[in-house]
């Protein structure tokens, strides 16, 4: 296993460029860091490549070269230089970038992002999407991208269960799905009670909205429902990924 010591290394300088949006594209990868998160990209039948690995993750960096990456072990310096954290996880691995799914093969159950632009934000959503029992993420443009080392990270492994699909226009989209027959929840500030909207039926899409200006107009026209959670102490609102917890656990309860 060669031991790569320069950062001007050609693979060290391309792992580098996967933490940008633009290199991602470019180069058709994304970038996985640490042991738990690698084992689950791989568990979920993703491509490895290319892997940069300390001394220690050498029995790691061998199981990645049995499933096909170039394997190299580094100093942790270059770990550094090519992680998106301050403090690397002492492995990292570039994968082939998933395909998103298809609008006409959507899941039933889909949470759909309307503008939320904050990594945390939408990683936390998909995390627990997938842990509520949700099949399926839609994102809408200006959403963070879902490939980000931030927002996959935050996801902890769901990224690679649960699929995305993408859209540049979310009000069409949702038109799309309602003619097909699901139902369209959106969350509001103006909707009524969330615990008194009728029950959506077997397919349905709940929307959330960007943490500043909510849902867009032409997404609000779109929806069957608007509906809001209740307040009852002084805070107006809530955090995003907070609001879009509670109401796909209790849209999957009702469900």
């Amino acid at each position: 296993m060669e031991h790569i010591t320069s950062a001007k290394n050609p693979v060290v300088k391309a792992m580098r460029g996967l933490r940008d949006h633009k290199g991602r594209e470019t180069a058709g990868r994304f970038l996985v860091e640490g042991e738990v998160m690698i084992r689950e990209a791989l568990k979920c039948g993703l491509t490895v490549r290319d892997a940069l690995a300390e001394e220690d993750f050498i029995a790691l960096a061998v199981e990645l070269e049995g499933a096909g990456a170039r394997a190299y072990t580094a100093p942790r310096s270059l770990l550094e230089a090519v992680s998106d954290t301050r403090t690397p996880q002492g492995i990292c691995a570039s994968f082939d970038l998933p395909a998103p799914l298809p609008l006409r093969d959507a899941p039933a159950r889909i949470v759909a992002l309307d503008g939320v632009q904050d990594p945390g934000n939408v990683g936390t959503i998909w995390r627990t999407a997938d842990a509520a029992g949700f099949q399926g993420l839609l994102l809408g443009a200006g959403c963070a991208d879902p490939l980000s080392p931030k927002v996959q990270r935050s996801a902890m492994g769901s990224g690679f269960r649960l699929p995305f699909m993408q859209t540049g226009d979310m009000p069409e989209a949702l038109a799309q799905l309602r003619k097909r027959g699901w139902a369209v929840i959106a969350s509001d500030l103006r909707g009524g009670d969330f615990y008194s909207h009728p029950d959506p039926g077997a397919k349905f899409v709940l929307v959330i909205g960007s943490e500043a200006r909510g849902i867009s107009d032409a997404t609000r026209q779109a929806a069957d429902m608007l509906v809001k959670l209740p307040m009852r102490g002084g805070a107006e609102s809530l955090n995003a990924a907070v609001a879009a917890g509670i109401m796909m656990y209790e849209l999957m309860r009702k469900h």
